[in-house]
């Protein structure tokens, strides 16, 4: 099975901590890798991890606050340091613009790749980029300023060839990519031998759902239904519930009930408030609603499987 993986580079909120560093993950998909916000200390994880800065296309930003784009000059202005000459494409929220054309027009002129932006509008689940691989959709949260997160699914696989099949009915390879798209196969004698007969399904597509700063918000459900792998912002403990619904931020707990109630097969949870002393009783308050929940850490790299 192709690679499907997320790196987190940074689970903390809002305020500097010693402990995490501000939201920044990287989608890994079939080799091509796709960032999701990026914070402070996005470039220095980056480097750490020991990722191809080459193979980065595209970056997702959720919304503007700063722990979620400070981060974005300094991963610009170094890739223009290294010689980038690939086009990048940003997508986000209509006010993202404002930083990348300060970036630009201030600390990166005369580099010798483009940077594209492209935005996104945070009030509607729509199709925002699609390759051969995948598709990205944008899911509306609820936050202080326009918020989305983003689904990031795997397209439909051709199925895998049956090579005992081939090689008993003498098929030429010239012939298995039409098999795979779904042809059959006609014997001299005129005998049809189904599809079916010569492969076996593809796996199902995996997908994964990043929800960044939002408020519970029970219209999720539906967007990331039976997802692979979920990851839901959890700033706070269900004892600081009034915080978090003034602040228009998670507990783990109503992370963990959007993650049961649209049946995903894995969650994940970070944005850690500072507040947070114990880690370990913040997972096990998730786990009491949807036991299949971990904790996020800088340095991870989560498989979608």
């Amino acid at each position: 099975m192709e690679s499907f993986n997320v790196h987190i580079l940074g689970c903390g909120s809002a305020k500097p901590s010693t402990r995490h560093n501000a939201a920044c993950q990287v989608v890994e998909i079939r080799g091509k890798l796709y960032m999701i916000d990026c914070g402070e200390a996005a470039q220095i994880e980056f480097a750490c991890q020991k990722l191809n800065i080459n193979r980065l296309g595209h970056i997702f930003i959720s919304h503007n606050h700063g722990d979620h784009v400070f981060g974005l000059p300094g991963m610009i202005s170094t890739m223009g340091l290294l010689g980038r000459t690939a086009e990048l494409h940003i997508h986000g929220p209509e006010k993202v613009r404002e930083l990348l054309d300060v970036t630009l027009g201030t600390y990166c002129q005369g580099m010798e790749y483009e940077v594209h932006f492209h935005p996104v509008d945070t009030t509607r689940h729509q199709l925002v980029f699609e390759d051969r691989s995948i598709e990205v959709w944008s899911l509306p949260l609820t936050h202080r300023v326009p918020c989305c997160g983003y689904l990031f699914r795997e397209k439909p696989r051709l199925p895998h060839i049956r090579r005992e099949m081939i090689d008993a009915l003498q098929i030429p390879l010239s012939q298995i990519n039409n098999i795979k798209a779904g042809a059959s196969w006609t014997m001299d004698d005129g005998t049809v031998i189904p599809h079916e007969n010569l492969t076996t399904p593809a796996e199902p597509p995996r997908s994964y759902a990043y929800c960044s700063d939002t408020a519970y918000r029970p219209e999720l459900v539906p967007l990331v239904k039976g997802a692979t792998l979920l990851y839901h912002e959890a700033t706070y403990p269900e004892e600081l519930s009034d915080r978090a619904q003034e602040y228009c931020h998670s507990t783990s707990q109503q992370a963990a009930k959007v993650a049961r109630e649209a049946e995903v097969k894995r969650l994940c949870i970070g944005h850690y408030s500072l507040r947070i002393k114990d880690e370990g009783a913040h997972l096990r308050e998730a786990q009491e609603v949807f036991q299949n929940t971990i904790l996020t850490h800088e340095g991870q790299i989560i498989r979608v499987e």
